[in-house]
């Protein structure tokens, strides 16, 4: 017999035989706690929408969510993602030191898990989706210092942190790549910080006046997080003019400042194909069994008011 299915050269039909075995797959993904119109609900619709793709597969996905200010919290969720012993997880990951746990325990259980938005890189997962983030801070910096010109003497990074915790590895990767390319072509440019507060946004206007009180002369700065609108609604209540601001991702806020000019560049990632990509290859390898590609590098976009129309959201 299987002589003859050599000669008539017969593959079985893979999708047949998943629909016929009424097998039920269970997918959980573990992200960040966030609101409407935040980087992480962009995900979550990538999400959704390949749920949907793949329903013919019995295919259930479940989410849980964790702060990302809260290392407890991130474990509290991650105890109960492994009480489903789902078939696969995709899982936004914490500081690498509170998330090995977590990871080496679905190894132990032969559990397959993506990471997606950072990667960790020597652990055992099945893949990664997201920017290269070093890169993606180079590319941040030149573009600031296009902005600033090669004489500036001073730069702010403007982060958003509760209790001296980022919320983001991706975040801090930007920063060191940032920093580096800094150091390699602008070695006399002086980087100021301000911290502004996660979780309490009714003081940023203070901060921002206090800051700009001491630094008047700064004209260009960065964030690494999602949330640029922060500075650039200020600038524009405070009707400050000329600020070379260079942010990340296309929230509406953020968007809305880009076309009003207090955004110069918003560097985008594509959130909502993270997050199909991401289950479907799942449903490639735990489903058709096949194999799939470790690191998956988004594109690093560059988005101004003059081509953010054009751009496919």
């Amino acid at each position: 017999v299987e002589e003859v299915l050599q000669r008539l050269d017969y593959h079985p039909n893979v999708y047949a035989s998943i629909l016929a075995s009424n097998r039920q797959y269970l997918f959980c993904c573990l992200l960040p706690q966030h609101g409407a119109d935040e980087y992480w609900s962009e995900v979550e619709l990538g999400i959704h929408d390949a749920r949907q793709a793949y329903a013919d597969f019995n295919l259930t996905v479940t989410l849980f969510y964790y702060d990302p200010y809260d290392y407890h919290s991130f474990g509290q969720a991650a105890c109960r993602v492994a009480a489903c012993v789902p078939d696969g997880v995709v899982l936004a990951p914490t500081a690498p030191q509170h998330t090995k746990a977590f990871t080496d325990g679905l190894a132990a259980c032969g559990i397959p898990f993506i990471y997606i938005d950072s990667d960790i890189k020597g652990e055992p997962a099945l893949s990664f989706f997201g920017q290269n983030s070093h890169r993606s801070g180079c590319l941040a910096a030149r573009v600031l210092m296009l902005l600033a010109g090669a004489e500036a003497e001073e730069v702010v990074v403007f982060r958003k942190k509760n209790e001296g915790i980022v919320g983001s590895n991706q975040q801090e990767h930007r920063e060191v790549g940032f920093r580096e390319y800094m150091d390699r072509h602008h070695p006399q440019c002086r980087i100021l910080e301000l911290d502004l507060q996660a979780k309490h946004e009714a003081g940023d206007g203070q901060m921002l006046d206090d800051f700009f009180a001491r630094h008047p002369g700064v004209g260009s700065g960065v964030t690494f997080n999602s949330k640029a609108y922060v500075v650039g609604e200020y600038l524009q209540r405070q009707g400050r003019r000329g600020f070379n601001l260079v942010g990340y991702d296309l929230l509406r806020r953020n968007v809305d400042c880009l076309r009003a000019g207090s955004i110069c560049f918003l560097i985008a990632q594509q959130p909502r194909l993270q997050g199909y990509d991401c289950i479907k290859t799942l449903c490639d390898s735990v489903v058709l069994k096949r194999t799939v590609e470790r690191v998956h590098y988004m594109p690093i976009d560059l988005l101004t008011k003059e081509n953010i129309d054009f751009y496919p959201r």
